[in-house]
């Protein structure tokens, strides 16, 4: 089997060649998580995975700087956004820390019937078993703190497959957890091409999957796991914005251009279509413009680049054929719309594209945001909600019941007021509905996720 190579999406350089794992691999992995959730003896103990948490912290805080590199050179993100997302990827693990403190079960009134009189009833939390996380590529470390660290937490013991193109961070990171003194049972990383990555998903053994990246292998693996498998998926929107005749203009712009060309727009919640009110649309515009132009696109090693390259040169491609692909429909190009070099794009806005372009009904995943005019707010709340898409959203305006009205009649498992679509903590719960994903992440969300509750009923004529 040809090995995997990791190489930078900016230049090329070869950073790594790794051997792909097999299909027995694959099972040695499950079998090796499998015996040790079945063996009750070999639990890790609520205070043990908290010491082990707290040296997870205390290792990663002494290795920023070497973290930050290799999620650079593997993902391309911006050296000071891949800094913040170590950082936040610490902050992660503490998070977990304190919601072990206060995760487990409740107790159930009874005596309020005749049946339930002399008895007493508690829940419990337990882990919900192996699992298995699949992830994507624009967060390397922070979506392998996302979805192995909750596992750990409450003790199920999981097995992950980072994406293929940037695989290190995760690898990385277990060996963190081993040298943190987790037994390698309890946390597996594979990297396997697609077939075994399907093999894995779907495998009796696995009793939680969870998954981030494209909706189509998500919903697919959805429909072939195996029965009892419980799963959560998170995809991709094209968030809505709509800016309001009131809207602070000063304030939205950096807001708008940190949210659409963060990471080069290759976030699930990026900002994406902007509905902007007929009376200030051309000086929004402009000044989103002005903004974008001033953005620093180049090598993501450099502290001042802002705009780092695209994961692959295919995406490239595909990213500027859209672009193109809507002027030919009746978009004005703003601003960019042009490849730098094989590896980046430059900030692109566009005006009033079709309806049915693609840039305006699927997720460009690139520095693309596209403007749209409206006289109405019923007719942007419509045209924001007309994709089966639903994620993040956001208003822009400097009126209480305006901003109520466009937070409750937005499609969006949540709505910024007055702040980009892209904006997240981590002790917030993050999910797509419809067809943007199932159930909901966040640590401590996560964490719930990962368990299950058991109830204890006794019986007693002395309660």
């Amino acid at each position: 089997m040809d090995k995997i190579d990791i190489t930078s999406p900016f230049d090329g350089r070869l950073l790594s060649s790794i051997e792909p794992s097999s299909k027995q691999d694959v099972n040695e992995a499950l079998s090796l998580a499998r015996d040790v959730y079945e063996d009750r003896d070999k639990w890790i103990p609520t205070y043990k995975r908290v010491e082990i948490l707290e040296k997870v912290v205390e290792i990663m805080s002494s290795r920023i700087e070497e973290l930050t590199i290799m999620a650079v050179n593997e993902g391309g993100k911006p050296y000071l956004d891949s800094k913040v997302e170590v950082q936040r990827a610490i902050n992660g693990v503490k998070l977990a820390i304190e919601h072990i403190g206060v995760f487990g079960g409740k107790e159930i009134v009874m005596g309020h019937t005749a049946s339930s009189a002399n008895r007493m009833a508690y829940t419990m939390k337990e882990p919900i078993g192996v699992v298995v996380a699949i992830s994507a590529f624009n967060h390397p470390l922070n979506l392998a703190i996302h979805q192995m660290i909750p596992a750990i937490a409450v003790g199920s013991p999981v097995i992950m497959k980072p994406s293929e193109l940037t695989p290190m961070s995760a690898l990385n990171f277990a060996e963190i957890l081993y040298e943190a003194g987790l037994p390698k049972a309890w946390c597996q990383v594979l990297v396997c091409n697609i077939p075994e990555a399907e093999y894995l998903a779907t495998h009796t053994k696995v009793d939680y999957l969870t998954f981030i990246g494209s909706a189509n292998v998500g919903w697919y693996l959805n429909s072939k796991v195996s029965r009892g498998t419980r799963v959560g998926l998170e995809h991709g929107g094209v968030a809505p914005v709509i800016v309001q005749e009131d809207a602070n203009i000063t304030d939205l712009i950096p807001a708008l251009a940190k949210g659409g060309f963060y990471h080069a727009g290759q976030v699930c919640v990026s900002v994406q279509r902007i509905y902007i009110h007929e009376s200030i649309f051309d000086k929004v515009s402009q000044a989103l413009v002005v903004e974008a132009q001033k953005m620093v696109i180049g090598d993501p090693l450099d502290a001042k680049t802002e705009i780092g390259p695209i994961i692959s040169h295919r995406e490239v491609d595909r990213i500027d054929s859209w672009v193109k692909e809507a002027i030919s429909e009746g978009a004005e190009l703003l601003c960019g719309g042009q490849k730098i070099g094989d590896s980046c794009y430059q900030a692109t806005i566009l005006s009033n594209p079709s309806s049915d372009s693609k840039v305006s009904t699927q997720e460009v995943f690139g520095p693309v945001v596209s403007l749209y005019s409206y006289s109405d707010i019923d007719q942007a709340i419509a045209s924001a909600n007309s994709l089966e898409v639903s994620f993040q959203a956001s208003v822009f305006t400097q009126n209480i019941d305006n901003a109520i009205y466009a937070v409750k009649n937005l499609n969006g498992t949540a709505v910024m007021v007055n702040d980009h679509t892209a904006f997240r903590v981590d002790w917030m719960p993050f999910g797509g509905a419809k067809a943007s994903g199932l159930g909901l992440g966040g640590i401590a969300y996560s964490m719930e996720e990962m368990s299950q509750e058991k109830l204890m009923v006794i019986k007693s004529s002395v309660i």
